[in-house]
């Protein structure tokens, strides 16, 4: 099932799928997600999905989009160019490797694309494993540092936001990035990510 939500200029789509526990409602969920398309400083209007399965199919996405077997906690697909977003630690610049590669393409420049009137750009699509969620904040194995133990909703809320941050080209591939990151999903969460 599928319902948008419309929050300070995003649309945020959650698809929650059969047989998926519940653990927060998904306007809460939507409002967690716009709280870190806000803090990324996220074009707007636009739209984002979430979806909210299990391990089966985030074994799927992984396997098929990164290379890597079996499951993880969350995913994210990002749609809109590195510069749709403030310069940020980590992110793509002109000397990016996005911007080499464009620069080394010969022929015209991009065309850009242009949508139907009243339609919003999508920025990308998260998808979150509710499944290990749960695991992983009942096993003490949740939270930024991995050693937490706490409620399967406040770890479906760390994930949230860090999909929503990779979306908007945040990375944690090198420690100075990862410590950015870290501090911005805090800041976004209240302090609450242990």
């Amino acid at each position: 099932m599928t319902r948008g939500h419309v929050l300070d200029g995003w649309r945020i789509d959650i698809t929650v799928r059969p047989g998926v526990p519940r653990v927060m409602s998904g306007i809460a969920a939507a409002r967690v997600v716009a709280a870190a398309l806000a803090a990324a400083g996220a074009p707007k209007p636009a739209t984002l999905s979430v979806i909210l399965t299990d391990d089966a199919e985030l074994a799927e996405l992984n396997e098929a989009h990164l290379g890597h077997e079996g499951p993880t906690d969350v995913l994210s697909f990002p749609l809109a160019p590195p510069g749709a977003y403030p310069p940020h630690l980590g992110s793509e610049t002109r000397d990016g490797p996005v911007a080499a590669a464009a620069d080394a393409m010969a022929g015209a420049p991009p065309v850009p694309f242009v949508l139907p009137p009243r339609t919003r750009p999508h920025l990308g699509d998260i998808a979150i494993s509710v499944e290990r969620a749960i695991a992983q904040a009942s096993d003490g194995r949740g939270g930024q540092t991995g050693d937490v133990r706490w409620s399967a909703s406040q770890e479906l809320r760390l994930l949230l936001v860090h999909g929503a941050l990779h979306v908007c080209g945040w990375d944690h591939a090198e420690p100075p990035e990862e410590a950015a990151m870290r501090a911005l999903e805090r800041r976004v969460l209240g302090g609450s990510t242990a």
